[in-house]
């Protein structure tokens, strides 16, 4: 009898799993268009799992950009103890949660991910102005480098040194999206460049206001292109250390893909009042690029 009612639990819990699966793959494909292409490529079972941490990341950053009901700290600690109860595996009634839970004890992800994700996150809050890459990578780490741990925790690999360039992928994706969003960012009363750096160039907060388009800021831009593509070109590795083709594949197009925004930024003449982005042609032109080489096969 209590085999039976076991089981009958068990059945009841998978709808609600399978629509929090759904859910974070709708916020994935909503939020993260060029992420949500590369993953198309993944067994179902890895790219759901991946959809299910993506949707928390997301909640995680809409916590600090954006929040009517509550203060951000406050969204911030809600937040923070969903997670904690996920991990003590407490009830969970969000079938969002659910999802999440069954990836995290299924792939074995560290919890201290997650809480150096919201350290991260607390930087956002407290933290508008980087003195120099020292500071301003430590932030990279927290908010995108561990997403590159949890990310290889799921998709599989054979040597503990890829958790060294996942990191490196993490990082490089991270400086894109601060050099894209330059302008938006500002608007947020942030400004995630390193301040030496911005000074050693002649740029002053007032040209990212309003005059962010000369040679001096052109001149920046190559700098922080630059090092951007270091980051991306030491993240190869961790491609070659994966176990799974797909999951090669994957991360080897997303690499393509992420680094394809500086491309955009440079064909754009460096101008940030332009979005640069990649386009649905060269997306294609990129995954057909990815094929060709074998490289990451």
């Amino acid at each position: 009898m209590r085999n039976k009612i076991a089981k009958i639990n068990k059945d009841e819990q998978k709808p609600s799993i399978h629509y929090g699966f759904k859910e974070a793959r709708a916020i994935t494909k909503k939020y993260a268009k060029s992420f949500y292409f590369a993953l198309q490529f993944l067994k179902k079972e890895k790219r759901d799992a991946v959809y299910s941490v993506y949707a928390i990341c997301r909640l995680i950053d809409d916590a600090v950009d954006e929040s009517k009901k509550y203060s951000k700290e406050e969204k911030l600690k809600k937040i923070k103890e969903k997670i904690e109860a996920v991990y003590k595996k407490e009830s969970i009634k969000s079938m969002l949660l659910s999802s999440f839970q069954q990836t995290i004890y299924k792939y074995n992800i560290p919890k201290r991910h997650f809480d150096e994700l919201l350290e991260g996150m607390y930087m956002d809050l407290n933290k508008s102005r980087y003195r120099n890459f020292n500071e301003l990578s430590l932030y990279c780490y927290r908010v995108a480098g561990v997403i590159g741990l949890i990310m290889i925790k799921i998709l599989g690999y054979k040597d503990k040194e890829a958790e060294k360039h996942a990191v490196d992928l993490g990082v490089a994706m991270q400086l894109t999206n601060i050099l894209r969003d330059i302008k938006e960012d500002y608007r947020r009363g942030r400004i995630n460049l390193p301040q030496d750096e911005m000074r050693q160039y002649g740029i002053s907060e007032k040209n990212i206001a309003g005059n962010f388009h000369n040679k001096n800021s052109n001149e920046f831009l190559k700098f922080q292109i630059q090092r951007a593509r270091t980051y991306y070109k030491n993240a190869t590795r961790v491609i070659k250390l994966m176990k799974d083709g797909n999951a090669r594949f994957v991360v080897g197009l997303m690499k393509e893909l992420y680094s394809g925004i500086l491309d955009a930024i440079e064909k754009n003449n460096y101008n940030i009042y332009k979005r640069a982005y990649v386009n649905k042609t060269k997306k294609i032109y990129l995954l057909l690029k990815v094929v060709s080489t074998g490289d990451y096969l």
